[in-house]
């Protein structure tokens, strides 16, 4: 059963950079879609990054476009996201998910615990 374990998280001034890991285990992460979806405070869940099985498609939400990079290393059965820029507002539990088809549907059968992300001075 593939169960996913984020790691990376932690507290960072604004204009800092954090990378996030997604570290698949119980099963290969390359037949599966990954995405990043974080839960602010007060919000709703909002997906932020994801790439496709073959990392040959990656989407992002307009508010991260050009300082969050997803990527993935099918090697290592890993999947990162390296965040720059970071800002207030990108505060929040990130975690990451997986589905065959999770970047078309946007919904996702696997998800791991989550890793808390906190932009502040």
């Amino acid at each position: 059963q593939l169960q996913l374990v984020e790691s990376g998280g932690g507290l960072v001034q604004p204009g800092g950079s954090l990378r996030l890991s997604c570290a698949a285990r119980g099963a290969s992460l390359d037949a599966y879609d990954i995405g990043w979806i974080r839960q602010a405070p007060g919000k709703e869940q909002e997906g932020v990054a994801c790439i496709g099985s073959k990392g040959n498609r990656e989407d992002y939400i307009l508010s991260v476009e050009g300082r969050f990079t997803i990527s993935r290393d099918n090697a290592k059965n890993t999947v990162y996201l390296q965040m720059n820029s970071l800002e207030p507002e990108d505060t929040g539990i990130y975690y990451c998910a997986a589905d065959p088809d999770g970047c078309k549907t946007t919904t996702f059968g696997s998800w791991g615990q989550g890793t808390q992300v906190t932009v502040s001075s």
